[in-house]
């Protein structure tokens, strides 16, 4: 589960009471059924992992993922059969006697991981874990965690502002703003139907326009009438409009349900994003063939590219 959103939304101070090492002014934490509210970080069934790694520099890999076990007073076999299976989990076998600092920041991100999850927590708590990494070897990492949480089956509760990493990484996706959920859903679920223009400006680009819902799977945006999935909203109810750039289909300007003129294209690699100026809206395409600067360029939406959603007063 990954709680996402913008910089001061509440994402860490959620993932730090439900560790113990903030108190709720109200509500309750429940684990298991049972309320943990005063409950020691401690002894609470949970690890965190934050994203300044706090490994031990004195200390060699093998005694920084030790640590937690000598505390506890295991015997000797026991720890070094269990570190040695988390050094086979995180793939670095053979690199106990290394010095941490001597360690990639990959590497000692997952000496980190490996010290939280030898303690056998019921939950896994990571707090921006890859925010310090370049982005290829962040999303190794993400390959990575996902790959240890399906083996362990434990639950991971992750926090990021990264909408990308949110929507690889995660099965549920809870989208925060202003210490608010605003909506909770598969990552296919967020993408495809934001419940609000927040979630949908916060996660992906989007075309949101206003609109009128006419009647049932029938909808008006742009001064004409579209077909559309959507039902059950009030009989000429006003709302929002949300299309994907990469949902618009490019055409001849005479073909097109919509017509505008192209004011910019930018090569992305994969595709081309293009910007159409029509009736003063600004409409964001991608698409794989370019479109030349300044000139007409016809867009058709198809019914199922159209996702209706209310307006909402206060986001």
């Amino acid at each position: 589960l990954t709680l996402l959103g913008p910089s001061g939304c509440g994402k860490t101070t959620t993932l730090k009471i439900i560790a113990g090492f903030e108190h709720a002014d109200v509500g309750e934490v429940m684990f298991e059924g049972k309320n943990v509210n005063d409950i020691p970080p401690y002894q609470r069934q949970v690890n965190t992992v934050f994203q300044k790694y706090a490994l031990f520099p004195h200390m060699n890999v093998y005694e920084n993922i030790a640590f937690g076990l000598k505390i506890k007073k295991m015997d000797k076999k026991t720890i070094d059969t269990k570190v040695k299976e988390m050094l086979k989990l995180v793939a670095l076998e053979g690199f106990e006697k290394r010095s941490v600092e001597s360690l990639s920041g990959g590497q000692q991100q997952r000496i980190a991981i490996a010290r939280a999850l030898v303690n056998e927590p019921k939950v896994l708590l990571l707090d921006e874990p890859l925010g310090a990494l370049d982005l290829k070897l962040r999303q190794e990492m993400q390959r990575e965690l996902k790959k240890i949480q399906q083996k362990l089956g434990i639950t991971f509760v992750f926090v990021t502002h990264d909408q990308e990493e949110a929507l690889t990484m995660s099965d549920t996706i809870v989208v925060m703003n202003k210490g608010k959920i605003q909506q909770m859903g598969t990552p296919q679920d967020i993408y495809n139907e934001p419940k609000n223009s927040f979630v949908a400006k916060f996660i992906g680009e989007s075309n949101i326009i206003d609109g009128i819902m006419l009647e049932d799977y029938k909808v008006k945006f742009c001064d004409r009438e579209f077909e559309c999935v959507d039902f059950g909203f009030d009989k000429n109810e006003n709302i929002e409009v949300v299309i994907r750039p990469e949902d618009i289909k490019m055409v001849d300007p005479e073909k097109g349900m919509i017509k505008g003129l192209v004011t910019s294209v930018v090569f992305k690699g994969v595709h081309y994003e293009i910007t159409v100026e029509e009736n003063g809206r600004t409409w964001y395409l991608h698409n794989t063939k370019m479109a030349e600067e300044g000139s007409m360029l016809g867009m058709d939406i198809y019914p199922e590219d159209i996702h209706i959603m209310r307006k909402v007063i206060d986001e």
